[in-house]
């Protein structure tokens, strides 16, 4: 299995794991579309990457997504419904992880593309906003 470079911006194929389905006591989640928001250094060992979700659901009460367009769907083949990247939630794992999954219909394949760089960066302020809101309330409490 060779996978791609983590890098800021790739969407590929991994088994995202809810924070509310880990709260449940599960330990894997469902093979799905996922931006890599960060990706650690390649001269650290072990790497990691910071990964939000991609999902056909608009976001639920207190969630953030930013709607993908119709057209950066279709560029990096995605599906045609409707899809969003949570930004209020994450997963971090270890790279090379054994979450990523192949590209359905495409078994050597498990990334997508890119986000174009304006998405990319409205998805990496959006983070971020969210990630230190979070840090306050958790510092507040």
């Amino acid at each position: 299995m060779t996978l791609p470079v983590p890098s800021p911006g790739l969407v590929i194929r991994y088994d995202y794991l809810w924070s509310r389905e880990s709260a449940q006591g599960r330990a894997q989640g469902k093979d799905r579309p996922s931006c890599i928001v960060v990706a650690s250094d390649n001269s650290v060992t072990p790497r990691f990457v910071v990964l939000l979700p991609i999902t056909h659901s608009s976001p639920r009460d207190g969630d953030v997504g930013i709607e993908i367009p119709a057209r950066v769907r279709r560029a990096i083949g995605l599906d045609d419904e409707p899809a969003w990247v949570v930004v209020s939630e994450y997963n971090v794992d270890e790279w090379p992880s054994p979450g990523v999954a192949s590209i359905p219909g495409k078994p050597s394949t498990y990334a997508y593309g890119y986000l174009p760089p304006a998405l990319f960066a409205e998805v990496k302020k959006q983070f971020i906003a969210c990630a230190e809101s979070t840090a306050r309330v958790t510092r507040n409490t």
